[in-house]
């Protein structure tokens, strides 16, 4: 198991250029990659990791300003090329749908890509406080918090306001919580984020993009009116207004993750076994409730629900979301008909139940993770989809 530690940078003008320039070379490198790949399935020809890395030697020997920079996070982009390429056609070959495919890679942008540096082992070194980069490149680093031991790799980036990070990963060990004997289900939604089967431990929409609305709204207006035209340069008011509407969108971001966090580390502590419904909310983008849907943040709070329990040693039942609005928590029993959003409440026609439609839900995820032996006798194992655990 292994976890990232993120630490901001301070970086000089020397620094930033020299980072600047790297990202520029390796950059440039993506979209060789892009390319090559692009001319060698057309030809059907093997694009491997082998040969890539080999085609990244020759384009080194025969550029000389490519040879300025840094050879380990040239071989790293490469590296990360082949893992995304090769994602993208195993998931092609698994015919899977198109909305769940990992889409090929694509060309970097000059103006739209985040710098994204990555270098292993042998490409930097920690002394005296300071973070050393293959090429000569140092930087200072804000220990806001000690490593808890040595890192193997550390990604340099840049966010959209112009921060640079550092971010290690270094091997992490499973800190267990005391045993509860207990087990909770959880339900993702639209109105409360989390349903689960213990009422205290529902997790509310906090609608902290509702709240931020208004304000993200005016820079956004300010953008709009100083944006310039095709061919000018961008004016300080424009980049003022640019900023200050990155600001807001990276508040939001903060506030959803540190809500995230507390409710993870909430139902870790008081429960062993956790049965969440491994839902993918991407079909709620094209629906009437896709502003809700992306405030109320499913799936970074689903992560970090997984992330806490990995790290405190719980177990992380992931149940397909088939049909789980449709089956009865209390007997099993299946409706003939798939209820409509507007209905909140579940009647059960075999056995009378009745309960809150969300409710129901987060009991059959007990039920189909095979936490609830008192409610499980009639439902139909066999016909279930298959759950996985994380």
């Amino acid at each position: 198991m292994h976890a990232r530690y993120t630490y901001r940078l301070r970086l000089s003008s020397t620094a930033k250029t020299a980072l600047l320039s790297e990202w520029d070379r390796c950059r440039w490198v993506w979209n060789q990659c892009v390319a090559k790949s692009r001319t060698a399935h057309e030809a059907n020809e093997e694009c491997g990791p082998a040969k890539l890395d080999k085609v990244l030697t020759g384009w080194r020997t025969e550029h000389a300003w490519l040879r300025e920079g840094a050879s380990v996070p040239q071989q790293q982009i490469v590296r990360g090329f082949s893992t995304s390429r090769a994602q993208a056609l195993k998931d092609v070959r698994a015919q899977l749908p198109v909305r769940q495919r990992a889409g090929m890679p694509h060309f970097k942008k000059k103006d739209l890509a985040a710098p994204t540096l990555n270098y292993t082992r042998r490409g930097f070194r920690l002394r005296d406080g300071r973070l050393h980069l293959a090429g000569g490149i140092s930087v200072s680093v804000v220990w806001s918090r000690d490593l808890p031991t040595a890192p193997s790799s550390v990604r340099i980036h840049r966010d959209s306001l112009g921060h640079w990070y550092a971010s290690f990963v270094v091997p992490a060990e499973i800190r267990p919580l005391p045993a509860t004997g207990r087990s909770i289900g959880i339900d993702w939604g639209v109105r409360e984020t989390a349903t689960t089967t213990s009422a205290p431990y529902d997790l509310l929409h906090a609608e902290h993009g509702k709240k931020a609305a208004g304000k993200l709204a005016r820079h956004q207006r300010e953008m709009a009116r100083r944006k310039p035209k095709r061919g000018q340069a961008a004016s300080k008011n424009y980049q003022k207004a640019k900023r200050q509407t990155a600001k807001v969108h990276k508040k939001i971001a903060r506030q959803r993750q540190d809500s995230a966090r507390k409710w993870a580390r909430k139902v870790t502590t008081d429960f062993d076994q956790i049965a969440v419904e491994d839902f993918r909310p991407k079909f709620l983008a094209k629906s009437t409730m896709a502003r809700k849907a992306a405030d109320a943040a499913i799936s970074a709070t689903k992560r970090e629900l997984i992330n806490m329990a990995r790290k405190h040693g719980r177990i992380v039942h992931l149940v397909h979301p088939a049909h789980t609005t449709m089956d009865c928590g209390h007997c099993g029993a299946r409706a003939k008909h798939a209820l409509p959003l507007s209905e909140r409440t579940y009647t059960c026609s075999a056995c009378g139940a009745v309960s809150p439609r969300d409710k129901n839900s987060a009991r059959v995820m007990l039920i189909r993770a095979g936490l609830d032996p008192a409610g499980a006798d009639r439902l139909r194992p066999d016909s279930l989809p298959r759950n996985r655990a994380a």
